[in-house]
């Protein structure tokens, strides 16, 4: 990704940023879709994918939705690295909380240079994740796979670790850091109410209660042997 030569503006990048992350949960992109994420109208949301695949970076079929091409994709993944390589410079470097670094990095992302990020990733050991989880993008955009499973599915009895938030809102991490459920913890599911579905887990030892809506956006990985 570094050798990507042309620049662009930080509506550009934003798009494309956004089209990446949902294309992760969807195989086509709609344009309403993208216009709630970037706050914008459908009418510029379709301009811009219109404008974007005229350059070769989206490629865009009126009534099936955008996704992005192999050169819109580095684009993406260059700001998504130097989206979660600067939360984790905050939080660890700085001692930001994990529910200030997002607004903080959105503006932060389309300043730094490929210099300074491969500076942050040498201070920071090159690391694989972010402070919720996601994946950091290395220089060549690729990225560590991981099988993970939403706590709402998790089964009985069996220890896991939270390894992903999927919702990062600051009210939603906020929730559930006084829950105890942060990356690195320690989780077991005791029970399951068959009516209202509240799940009742066990979080570091401390015993806790959730709806399983949130449950949901809390991905968890099997426990290593001997943790």
């Amino acid at each position: 990704m570094t050798d990507q030569p042309e620049t662009y503006s930080e509506a550009i990048e934003d798009f494309l940023k956004a089209v990446y992350l949902l294309q992760q949960e969807y195989d086509r992109v709609q344009t309403s879709m993208l216009a709630d994420a970037l706050g914008i109208t459908a009418p510029s949301t379709t301009e811009m994918a219109k404008k974007l695949a005229r350059a070769n970076l989206v490629a865009h079929e009126p009534y099936r939705g955008i996704r992005l091409t192999p050169a819109g994709e580095r684009v993406a993944l260059e700001i998504v690295r130097n989206h979660r390589l600067v939360e984790l410079f905050l939080v660890q470097a700085l001692d930001y909380s994990w529910d200030e670094v997002h607004e903080e990095a959105e503006r932060l992302e389309h300043a730094v240079s490929d210099r300074l990020v491969q500076r942050i990733a040498e201070y920071l050991g090159d690391p694989r994740y972010d402070p919720h989880g996601d994946p950091i993008p290395g220089p060549d955009g690729e990225m560590a796979a991981r099988s993970l499973t939403p706590l709402s599915e998790w089964p009985l009895d069996q220890q896991g670790v939270v390894a992903r938030l999927r919702d990062q809102s600051p009210d939603m991490l906020r929730y559930l850091t006084d829950k105890g459920l942060v990356v690195g913890a320690m989780v077991r599911v005791v029970g399951r109410d068959p009516f209202d579905e509240p799940l009742h887990l066990v979080a570091d030892d401390v015993e806790q209660v959730i709806g399983s809506h949130v449950a949901q956006f809390v991905l968890v990985a099997p426990a290593k042997s001997g943790e």
